[in-house]
């Protein structure tokens, strides 16, 4: 019998939350990790053009590992893989790795975050200058509604805006929208939808070319400190049987984000040649000269009070008592928060 992906998916989650899953009986040599176009994951970008892991790896005495880098449009499908072990590292937003922990009961932990770079809510429409000024027919595009890394920001600043009981107050308003579909509607004036909770590149081309686009708050302005976005997760089965592979992703992650602080053009130049994103390297270079854009660090930031807002409203059945309850203990000295 043939599992539909969603069966299937749901198979392997109960088979991740059993007990005595067995190990692999030796380190891999060839992987697949998933990546993302956007310069939030400029970091894997890079590490897939230098082979960053692979020569990691080799230090580490596995000569030839074999890294595949699959691109995939959504965290959903992402975590999908993983679960159903398409893949065996995921890089997407840090709502899905605490997703995955919580549901698989800890089988699922991260490595590593990339990127803290803000998220930004823009309106186009002049009358909304802050979150009280939204009426009921005013739209605001997320990547998912409720559970998206905006969808959560948003509800988190609803709390700080009408009180802890109205942390929804504004779910209503929200619509599922992928950020280049969201990007085209705030760009067309007769669009009904007119505010945008935008991840960089499209946050910072709407601020630019959008008619009375402007900034009603970013994601540092909700969290002190900001927020990590690119987040490497994978299984404990994957990590306990190849812990030479994870101290390599660490090893090249580090490398990787010391090279673009080094070398911003050239890991703008590796960014448009890896990504196909066809934005001129002086308007890239603009990008990461804005606030908060070279925020590029491995120590996972703002997770535990994601993760208690997610724990309150109910996403997280399981509440974390600290940031490295959901990464692996190779990550326990990055420093988090």
């Amino acid at each position: 019998m043939r599992l539909t992906s969603k069966y299937a998916a749901a198979f392997m989650l109960i088979a991740f939350t059993g007990i005595g899953a067995s190990s692999y009986a030796q380190e891999k040599t060839e992987i697949t990790i998933t990546k993302q176009p956007s310069i939030l994951y400029l970091p894997a970008l890079v590490m897939q053009k230098q082979e960053l892991i692979e020569k990691s790896a080799a230090k580490e005495g596995i000569n030839n590992l074999k890294v595949n880098w699959r691109s995939f449009s959504s965290g959903g499908a992402a975590t999908d893989a993983l679960l159903s072990d398409n893949v065996e590292i995921v890089n997407s937003g840090l709502g899905n790795l605490l997703l995955l922990w919580d549901r698989t009961k800890g089988k699922v932990k991260g490595i590593t975050t990339h990127s803290a770079l803000p998220l930004t809510l823009i309106s186009r429409d002049p009358k909304i200058k802050t979150l009280k000024d939204f009426g009921p027919t005013d739209k605001i595009a997320v990547p998912t509604v409720r559970v998206s890394t905006q969808a959560i920001l948003l509800q988190m600043a609803a709390e700080k805006e009408f009180g802890k009981d109205n942390w929804s107050k504004l779910d209503a308003n929200t619509v599922q929208l992928g950020h280049p579909d969201a990007a085209a509607m705030l760009a067309n004036p007769k669009g009904e939808i007119s505010t945008h909770f935008a991840a960089p590149p499209f946050s910072y081309k709407e601020l630019k070319t959008v008619p009375n686009a402007h900034i009603l708050m970013m994601s540092n302005d909700i969290i002190d400190g900001g927020l990590s976005q690119s987040t490497l997760f994978t299984t404990t089965k994957f990590a306990e049987a190849n812990p030479k592979i994870i101290k390599a992703v660490l090893d090249a992650s580090k490398e990787a984000i010391d090279f673009i602080k080094a070398n911003p053009e050239k890991a703008v130049d590796i960014y448009r040649e890896v990504s196909g994103d066809q934005t001129s390297p002086a308007e890239l270079l603009d990008m990461l000269k804005q606030p908060g854009m070279m925020d590029f660090q491995m120590a996972p930031a703002g997770s535990m009070k994601f993760a208690e807002h997610m724990s309150k409203v109910g996403i997280l059945k399981t509440k974390p008592t600290k940031w490295t309850d959901y990464f692996l203990p190779e990550s326990a000295e990055l420093n988090g928060s």
